[in-house]
């Protein structure tokens, strides 16, 4: 967790006050300081703990507090104040390098670690059924057509929205708005999911985007802000429960979850990689430049995350869930890494 420095110090830019953050004095922290996303969290926590076993460095702290909570701490300031990387599952939204830049975070890199899936997974007893993105949008979606009109979503049951899905209660959990991979399961499924229905098509703008994105709030989709372990945990505890999260965290739980198809596609280490896979995206983690050379080990702890021996094809991060980069890949983002070091 971040010091009472950092919260002060980031409730005082929220509140309007002017800090002088510059990145002089940065020397005072010697501790990589990261924060982010909840899906790359597991990837930059084994990265961290092998970096600091190599003895030159602290090992360092990492927070889980979602994409959109990592880039809106990392956006802040530039100083030993605030977070020197922030993990994504998703890229950085326009407005969110509008307020970096607004406040001084204006030399960023970007980095794609691999990819991940998506997946819409159930307890590893349950029996399997198979889902469309079309499916999803009926079952989620706070509003969908019926008679021609956009209705409050009347659907209790899987098998109100399709007769060949099971007679079980729809009881999602996915990930809150915070997230990375909300955004993502939104452009990805629900965004496809809602096409092809003229009540939608007929809406422009704002308006086609809020009524295919917002989700149902009447129980049937239940936010999770904290670590997708939690939701693993409860489908073991619930038959009938469905999960939203990443493929990762059901490569480590085999044993307790596995997930269903997506338009006849299954999330496969294969068919994520190949892009098959509906619900597949790449991840991120990105690098506030002004710290690299004030705060120690930023440079050398990125080409640690880059390397072949942890992001490549036989690295121990593919052991943890990760889908590597095509080779070619890899080595333009170990050539992005090398250069922090000059």
């Amino acid at each position: 967790m971040f010091t009472k420095q950092f919260v002060l110090a980031t409730a005082a830019v929220v509140a309007g006050v002017t800090l002088a953050a510059g990145p002089a004095g940065a020397e005072s922290r010697d501790q990589i300081r990261i924060v982010g996303s909840s899906t790359v969290f597991p990837f930059s926590t084994v990265v961290a703990e092998n970096f600091g076993k190599l003895g030159k460095f602290k090992t360092p702290v990492v927070e889980s507090v979602g994409t959109g909570g990592g880039f809106k701490a990392f956006c802040v300031g530039v100083g030993p104040q605030y977070p020197d990387i922030s993990n994504a599952s998703r890229p950085i939204k326009d407005s969110e390098r509008e307020t970096c830049t607004h406040n001084g975070v204006t030399d960023i890199t970007e980095f794609t670690i691999g990819y991940d899936g998506i997946t819409v997974s159930v307890n590893a007893k349950t029996k399997p059924f198979a889902l469309t993105t079309k499916q999803l949008w009926l079952a989620l979606a706070a509003q969908v057509p019926v008679d021609g009109k956009l209705v409050a979503n009347p659907y209790t049951k899987w098998s109100d929205v399709d007769k060949s899905l099971p007679g079980t209660d729809i009881e999602v959990y996915g990930p809150a708005k915070v997230h990375g991979t909300r955004d993502a399961f939104n452009e990805l499924a629900m965004d496809d999911g809602c096409k092809g229905f003229p009540e939608i098509t007929a809406l422009q703008g704002d308006a086609k985007a809020k009524a295919c994105q917002t989700m149902r709030e009447d129980g049937a989709w239940i936010d999770v802000s904290e670590d997708y372990a939690l939701v693993v945990g409860k489908l073991s505890s619930s038959p009938d429960a469905v999960g939203v999260f990443g493929f990762s965290f059901v490569d480590q739980n085999k044993d307790k979850v596995h997930p269903l198809t997506i338009n006849g596609v299954a999330a496969s280490f294969e068919n994520i990689a190949s892009k098959k896979y509906p619900l597949a995206r790449p991840l991120f983690f990105y690098v506030k430049n002004a710290h690299v050379k004030t705060i120690p080990g930023i440079a050398e702890y990125v080409n640690e995350f880059v390397s072949a021996k942890a992001a490549g094809a036989e690295g121990y991060l593919v052991d943890k869930g990760l889908i590597p980069l095509p080779p070619a890949e890899l080595k333009k983002q170990q050539a992005a890494a090398a250069a922090l070091l000059k």
